[in-house]
């Protein structure tokens, strides 16, 4: 029986079966992140409140960077902003708002003139669909007005209810959840204050650790840091106001290691 003797020519391993030569296979190498530190049930209050003070010192600025002057010009400005930069959805919105300045003006829109319009925010038929629907709406029901409950808003085409939130909030400073986007889902997971990947699941993990007062807030703050900082792909843990308490900081587990 002939013995396989390994051995490495020109720095790649090889097995030699007596003239046979054959590759090795070595075992991949895959650089993974590793697990971000948990925060300690009992610490988590305190904690939340110690992210939200920083995050204000921060951004003192933080708000909706949708422009917008009414609660309508709000509300078309939010279902425009699925799957858009609000950079886009604000090259959009002058002409859509001064061509339809009012609910009826939209629900009498030709379909193609407002695809037109709005065609670069993307998934444009169906947002067309949903503000043509969203006028006639409002008119049929609310006298042209956009009501100012979760309740109603929800029931009006293309709001859910990020959507309502980010109207209650804004438009008629009512705090009745928090705004979770992709950037607060993202910022808010990694800041281990939450374990959930839902939506509303995340919402309701956020709201009991922050005052009423400040949710809508909140959502600004974390937007912004997710933005600027917090980035998906590479967050800037080195300029992180948070990266010494932050459970998911690579520069706090530098520290550690040192």
């Amino acid at each position: 029986m002939k013995r396989n003797i390994l051995k490495v020519r020109k720095g790649k391993p090889v097995v030699v079966k007596g003239k046979a030569i054959v590759r090795a296979r070595m075992p991949r190498l895959t650089a993974t992140a590793p697990r971000p530190r948990r925060i300690a049930k009992s610490a988590l209050g305190a904690y939340a409140l110690e992210v939200l003070a920083r995050l204000k010192r921060e951004y003192p600025d933080a708000r909706t960077e949708l422009d917008y002057e009414t609660p309508l010009q709000l509300l078309e400005a939010t279902i425009l902003s699925a799957q858009c930069t609000d950079k886009r959805v604000n090259m959009v919105t002058p002409l859509l708002f001064k061509t339809y300045p009012t609910a009826a003006a939209l629900a009498d829109a030709p379909p193609e003139r407002l695809e037109e319009i709005i065609k670069s925010t993307g998934f444009f038929r169906n947002k067309t669909k949903s503000l043509i629907g969203l006028g006639n709406a409002l008119v049929e029901r609310h006298n042209g007005e956009v009501p100012d409950t979760m309740e109603l808003l929800v029931k009006l085409p293309g709001v859910g209810r990020k959507t309502a939130n980010v109207v209650l909030g804004n438009a008629f400073h009512k705090n009745e959840g928090v705004v979770v986007d992709t950037h607060v889902a993202r910022v808010s997971h990694r800041l281990g204050l939450t374990r959930e990947t839902d939506p509303v699941k995340i919402e309701q993990d956020l709201m009991p650790l922050f005052p009423r007062d400040d949710w809508t807030l909140l959502s600004h703050l974390l937007i912004f840091h997710g933005r600027r900082v917090c980035e998906a792909r590479k967050p800037k843990c080195e300029i992180c106001v948070l990266n010494d308490i932050c459970p998911s900081s690579t520069v706090a587990r530098i520290k550690a290691e040192d």
